[in-house]
């Protein structure tokens, strides 16, 4: 219910300021074209809370003809309130123009009933240009979030890695989010991009799925086929806590992914591999411990921690972790988003140092809410460790 109120108030007040724009400001009072364009808007606005609240209740397979539609429109809502936003000024400075007409040389200019036809045509090149922009903008956006994520390769020096173990290679991928609108060939690409680069690891760091074990464990089940020589790692994010997290851990054991909760092991004879539950897991009394992890490792080797959220980054350097992998961001997956990520976690996407610590935030090679990344690639990262010097 918090959730609806917190997207259903700010998206009912974009639907409002929409119908002012692009149905009040371009149609003459009572007429066939005002009442159309009001009950679009208003048909706009309930296929939109459809899809937020049909999808959270009804299985993938037909969740899926709601959230398509309905989250497509948001991202539009979304672009055309900022391409309408932009182009308000101008379209201001040219409505007054059109009430002034020229006086005499040396005299102020006289303001006159305004041409309804002249406003008219300005409200209406305003509304059908942002309407341009914005298509365009989701347009693209949707090539790129539905696309093949970009492979990135991220090396990244650890002073205790032994010289034996320079270029050990960790496939990373976060924030998958199968669900209605990304299924069993989302993680088919995903699982055939990995193993084509023939990791040493590969670390699955969080937000996996958008629902429960019964609907989308068939989507899930291509991980089995991930090959590596070190093996197959995961940590849960905060969307798997919404979505049964027990079933989904032993679901990923039974698939020969394994789980850290808040433990570790020592791979290659030389890297400290810890994975600590996502943040949100103290409400299911299931949160983050680092000691727990810690406990047993040897601290002469590199400390690489699994961990979803790049804010737990605070806890990993007091803990002398030397390199963190996270996701949890998506790189904020639609500009201008990317901005408002940093006010809640220290790193939007890439590689940072927090005093001693290496952090590195995958964009995600998922999406979710609008199949739209703008700004913002999904990405699969190959983070190869290298020695000092």
């Amino acid at each position: 219910m918090i959730f609806l109120l917190l997207l259903g108030v700010p998206t009912a007040l974009g639907h409002l300021y929409l119908w002012r724009r692009l149905v009040v400001d371009t149609t003459r009072p009572r007429t066939l074209g005002r009442r159309i364009g009001t009950l679009a808007v208003i048909g706009a606005f309930v296929l939109l809370m459809s899809a937020l609240v049909v999808t959270r209740r009804v299985p993938p397979e037909y969740g899926k003809f709601f959230a398509w539609p309905g989250f497509v429109w948001l991202a539009l809502l979304f672009y055309l309130a900022i391409a309408l936003g932009i182009a308000e000024i101008p379209r201001r400075i040219l409505l007054k123009r059109a009430t002034l007409v020229p006086a005499a040389v040396g005299a102020e200019p006289v303001e006159v009933v305004p041409d309804p036809s002249r406003r008219l045509f300005i409200s209406r090149s305003v509304a059908i240009g942002s309407g341009i922009a914005a298509g365009s903008v989701v347009g693209y956006g949707m090539t790129q979030a539905l696309g093949a994520p970009q492979l990135l390769n991220v090396p990244v020096t650890l002073d205790k890695l032994q010289k034996s173990l320079s270029g050990f290679r960790i496939a990373v991928v976060s924030d998958i989010h199968l669900g209605p609108l990304l299924g069993r060939s989302h993680t088919e690409r995903i699982v055939r991009m990995i193993n084509e680069q023939e990791a040493d690891l590969v670390a699955i760091v969080g937000d996996l799925v958008d629902g429960t074990v019964a609907e989308l464990g068939e989507a899930a089940a291509p991980l089995r086929d991930l090959v590596s020589r070190h093996g197959s790692f995961f940590v849960t994010g905060n969307h798997e806590y919404f979505s049964g997290h027990e079933q989904w851990i032993s679901e990923m054991e039974r698939l020969g992914v394994n789980p850290l909760r808040n433990e570790g092991l020592t791979v290659a004879g030389g890297i400290e591999l810890v994975g600590v539950n996502d943040i949100i897991g103290k409400s299911y009394g299931d949160g983050p411990d680092f000691e727990r992890a810690l406990a047993g490792r040897d601290r002469n080797n590199p400390l690489v921690l699994l961990a979803h959220q790049p804010v737990q980054v605070s806890d990993a350097s007091s803990h002398g972790i030397d390199l963190q992998l996270s996701g949890h961001t998506h790189g904020g997956q639609m500009v201008p988003f990317n901005f408002v990520v940093p006010v809640q976690q220290p790193s939007v996407a890439g590689l940072s140092k927090v005093d001693d610590t290496w952090l590195y935030v995958s964009r995600g090679a998922g999406f979710w809410g609008p199949p739209v990344r703008v700004g913002a690639p999904p990405d699969i990262t190959m983070i190869e460790l290298r020695t000092a010097g």
